[in-house]
């Protein structure tokens, strides 16, 4: 296998082929998530089935993609990371197969639920991967530069879905991850070493005393939270937002979608910040950073809200890129952080840390969408993303500082 040792590879100034890989493997979750949204509602006349239940090919599929990461992170502690990676790139290809067999809308859902399995090892083990090459600070430099995939995938995403149901039907979308999946486990096969370090106990009995020892610092639960609650304005702007816009506001959904692409580069923006500072800085200082943009962009939110609730989606949109500069800036050093606590269990803490992550964006999502229906403008969506700032605050000046 032509692929450099751990050694080499934390040696180099930044290997970019292994680089160029985990990116790809982190793009293949959020992609895979977002490509089958244009062909919803012809899934719900080919499949003969309704809105709520074809719903669920995304809703049971990001619920999936977070548990799995409680799985996941612990089997490559156990078994490497080369392996598990591998096993789940070769089912996320199966399961887009299946999919394109697929005659009833509960088979349908089925091979989603599994592709989400094999979709989430790229997250939950490429974190683990940079924590096994590079220390603390440098890890946080090489997370910001892998999590900016998962910006773009959502982004290009959806348009690649809309083209390939329109030329060829919805399963072409799914000959289409397939055929990424499959690229991306050659290229592993190929690229990826093995990267956790030979001091990681093996035994069974040595993991579980190291995963009791994770569970038991307030600093890992502290870094957790903060990524967690520092991410919680980004999905409760994301799942109020086009209610504000839409219907509050009585404008189009392509505007909306205009208006969140730009906001999109504030956290792309923050991401390669926290590439280019969070070694020289370090990971606290830079969290730190990412929470006070966030409080401005929070409060900013807030205050125009409140004195000019006419005035458009700008309003909401300029405070937003704020608020993702800062989530930028906190979440691959909060990551970072977290896997650091004790690097014997990177792959578990990845794991815990993508679950707490995704589930507490599931929850702002639901929780700002009952709050706003009654509503008749943005200041409950603008009270919830300062009240989870000045959360993560308090998540990292109780338990992280400590």
């Amino acid at each position: 296998m032509d692929a450099q040792t751990p050694a080499a590879l934390s040696k180099q100034a930044t290997p970019w082929r292994l680089l160029a890989l985990l990116m790809a493997m982190t793009a293949i979750g959020p992609a895979t998530l977002n490509i089958l949204v244009p062909a919803l509602p012809g899934l719900i006349v080919q499949l003969d089935t309704d809105t709520g239940t074809v719903q669920l090919t995304l809703s049971l599929y990001l619920l999936s993609l977070a548990t799995a990461q409680l799985l996941l992170g612990p089997l490559s502690d156990r078994f490497g990371r080369r392996p598990v990676v591998l096993a789940g790139l070769t089912l996320a290809v199966a399961a887009s197969l299946a999919a394109i067999a697929t005659a009833s809308i509960g088979a349908l859902i089925g091979a989603r639920i599994v592709q989400a399995v094999g979709a989430s090892t790229g997250i939950v083990i490429g974190r683990a991967i940079i924590r096994d090459l590079y220390e603390r600070d440098r890890a946080a430099a090489m997370i910001g530069l892998i999590t900016t995939a998962m910006v773009i995938a959502p982004m290009i995403a959806p348009l690649i879905g809309g083209i390939l149901d329109t030329a060829f039907g919805w399963e072409a979308i799914f000959i289409f991850l397939a055929l990424f999946s499959g690229a991306v486990l050659l290229w592993a096969i190929v690229v990826l070493p093995e990267t956790r370090p030979a001091s990681v106990a093996q035994a069974p009995a040595r993991l579980g005393q190291e995963w009791r020892a994770l569970l038991a610092s307030a600093k890992f639960h502290g870094y957790v939270l903060c990524g967690a609650l520092g991410s919680a304005p980004f999905f409760t702007f994301l799942g109020g937002g086009p209610h504000v816009v839409v219907t509050l506001m009585g404008r189009t959904s392509a505007e909306f979608g205009v208006w969140f692409a730009i906001t999109s580069l504030g956290y792309m923006s923050g991401n390669f910040t926290a590439s280019r500072l969070s070694q020289r800085f370090g990971v606290d200082w830079m969290i730190v950073a990412g929470i006070a943009f966030e409080l401005i962009g929070a409060s900013l939110t807030a205050v125009l809200v409140a004195l000019m609730p006419e005035a458009g989606p700008a309003i909401i949109f300029l405070p937003q890129l704020v608020i993702s500069y800062g989530n930028g800036l906190l979440l691959p050093n909060a990551i970072a952080g977290a896997v650091s606590v004790r690097p014997q269990a990177a792959g578990t803490a990845s794991g815990m840390t993508g679950f707490a992550q995704m589930a507490v964006g599931a929850a702002s999502t639901q929780v700002v969408s009952v709050l706003l229906a009654s509503a008749d403008t943005a200041m409950p969506m603008a009270w919830m993303m300062l009240i989870a700032v000045v959360a993560t605050g308090a998540a990292y000046g109780v338990l992280v500082r400590r």
